[in-house]
């Protein structure tokens, strides 16, 4: 399945040519070899989570979150549009589900509404296709099990995205989560759990009823 025409990802991936996940894992892999921690949303999430929980990654690029819960006991599927972000997710963990489909479509992929937590890192939501965010955040939704989480990470201004403008805002998010059932438990400034207290990025928790 190709990008979606439309999506602001596919407009950014169209600029950087066919590599541009051999690209992203090795800056990642750069990091990592520095000594940084490049595993913040995987330890955020595992915090929420019990032992051997289901989660879905959506969004999940590289797989470096899915694959770090993987790490931690977790079973762990990864969904993605892209394939250059997925043939390193493969890759790096064959063993692992990986899944190929627009988010818009992952009610259509016969998986089960059962996963503990569905985790939208490195600004997913704000790059969908414009006018899909309350159908995707829906969807998602029905995958969780009740009291699941669903958890997202993104910015609010131009400063936190590779894009010009923010075309997500709280109150839409929170707004398209209320629909979908979802109630809002808890909000931090960043991965590492700092708290909101407003700002160009926001990481957001919300369970399902």
């Amino acid at each position: 399945m190709e990008e979606p025409p439309g999506s602001r990802w596919a407009d950014i991936v169209g600029r950087e040519g066919h590599d541009h996940g051999a690209r992203y894992a090795a800056r990642f892999a750069a990091l990592a070899a520095s000594g940084a921690d490049v595993h913040g949303e995987a330890h955020f999430c595992a915090a929420l989570l019990g032992p051997g929980s289901r989660v879905l990654d959506a969004g999940c690029g590289t797989g470096r979150v899915a694959i770090r819960l993987a790490e931690l006991g977790h079973v762990c599927t990864g969904v993605d549009v892209d394939s250059s972000m997925l043939a390193q997710a493969r890759s790096r963990a064959p063993a692992m589900t990986w899944i190929q489909a627009d988010l818009a479509t992952v009610d259509r992929l016969g998986l089960r509404p059962d996963f503990d937590m569905v985790v939208t890192a490195g600004n997913v939501i704000p790059l969908l296709a414009a006018t899909t965010e309350p159908a995707v955040v829906a969807a998602l939704a029905a995958l969780l099990r009740p009291g699941g989480l669903l958890v997202a990470g993104f910015g609010l201004d131009a400063a936190h995205l590779p894009l010009d403008h923010a075309p997500v805002s709280l109150p839409d998010y929170d707004s398209w989560c209320a629909d979908a059932g979802l109630a809002l438990l808890s909000r931090a400034a960043t991965w590492e759990g700092d708290p909101y207290t407003g700002g160009g990025y926001a990481v957001s928790v919300h369970r399902r009823g």
